[in-house]
């Protein structure tokens, strides 16, 4: 099996069968977002406890790669501390900018890399992220 069919079966997985998707039933942070170019938008809900991300759950709407890279980011920042998790954020952002990058802790991330040979996807993959980000600062200054 290529390494791009592959990339491809993990996108799909993650978009036909996403990882936390719904909403917390606890305090949370809310990010809404959306990107007006495709139509693509995302609510993410953080709950935020001893400097950690200890839940993290999405509801939207948009394509395959903007779905499931919201499953794939929730997956992979839960539980995490919150600077290993705008870490994992910034090295993200390197791998859509074409950097080599791994992510050891949660490979899924990598099927994402060829999202970078289309310039007009990149803003896709990058939604949740940037939500996190904004969470994580909104989150901080309460």
């Amino acid at each position: 099996m290529q390494l791009d069919d592959l990339y491809r079966r993990v996108i799909m997985d993650h978009y036909k069968n996403p990882r936390n998707r719904g909403t917390l039933d606890q305090e949370s942070v809310t990010i809404n977002l959306n990107n007006p170019t495709c139509g693509d938008r995302i609510s993410l809900q953080l709950q935020l406890e001893a400097g950690k991300v200890a839940k993290a759950k999405f509801t939207g709407e948009g394509c395959s790669i903007s779905l499931s890279s919201a499953s794939m980011m929730t997956e992979a920042v839960k539980g995490k501390p919150l600077d290993q998790a705008l870490e994992m954020a910034d090295r993200f952002s390197e791998l859509m900018k074409g950097q080599p990058v791994e992510f050891d802790e949660y490979e899924d991330l990598e099927a994402l890399s060829g999202v970078n040979k289309f310039p007009a996807r990149i803003k896709c993959a990058t939604l949740a992220w940037n939500a996190l980000r904004k969470g994580i600062a909104d989150g901080a200054s309460n």
